[in-house]
């Protein structure tokens, strides 16, 4: 792989806070117990360390990769389910950082977390089909915006208000996306 910015030790334990919260906010805001968000959403988030080369992306913080999974020792095609893998791109995200010194990373990791948990929740619940035309996809893009700055909006987090500004053109109407 390319000699890509990774997140160091002390980045990495902030990271795990952040999935840690979003996690939480998410399953709270959809009003669902720990073992029903356990039941519904087969996924994983990790960082570049432990991604492959095409699992890293230019441009995105974050990209969800659908897998398709099959249980254990079963041969059948209904046994298979799909499995989310989200793909923290660690040099994009320290690139922005450096970028715009306003933002912080706990803030600005937590948004990214859960707005890629919002995703993978409305996928499992057929809201949304992960395969979608790019206008469906801005849609959604925007949609999922809405809902991560809905969810966030109330956290009392330093740094927060900073990294809402920072999304705020991205829950424009659509058609005003189209213009920038």
């Amino acid at each position: 792989m390319e000699n890509l910015k990774k997140f160091n030790t002390e980045q990495i334990e902030i990271i795990n806070n952040c999935v840690a919260m979003a996690e939480e906010m998410v399953s709270n805001f959809y009003k669902m117990s720990a073992s029903q968000w356990a039941a519904t959403c087969a996924y994983d988030i990790k960082t570049m360390v432990d991604l492959g080369p095409e699992e890293v992306v230019h441009g995105p913080f974050a990209q969800i990769i659908r897998y398709k999974g099959t249980r254990k020792d079963s041969f059948l095609g209904s046994s298979a389910y799909d499995f989310y893998k989200v793909c923290i791109q660690d040099h994009a995200i320290l690139s922005a950082l450096k970028e715009w010194p306003d933002i912080k990373i706990f803030p600005f990791v937590l948004y990214i977390v859960t707005h890629e948990l919002i995703h993978i929740l409305r996928f499992t619940k057929f809201q949304r089909y992960f395969e979608a035309s790019p206008e469906e996809m801005m849609a959604e893009e925007a949609h999922v915006h809405e809902i991560t700055h809905g969810i966030l909006f109330e956290v009392n987090i330093p740094g927060m208000e900073n990294v809402l500004i920072f999304y705020e053109k991205w829950r424009m109407p659509i058609d005003d996306l189209r213009k920038l």
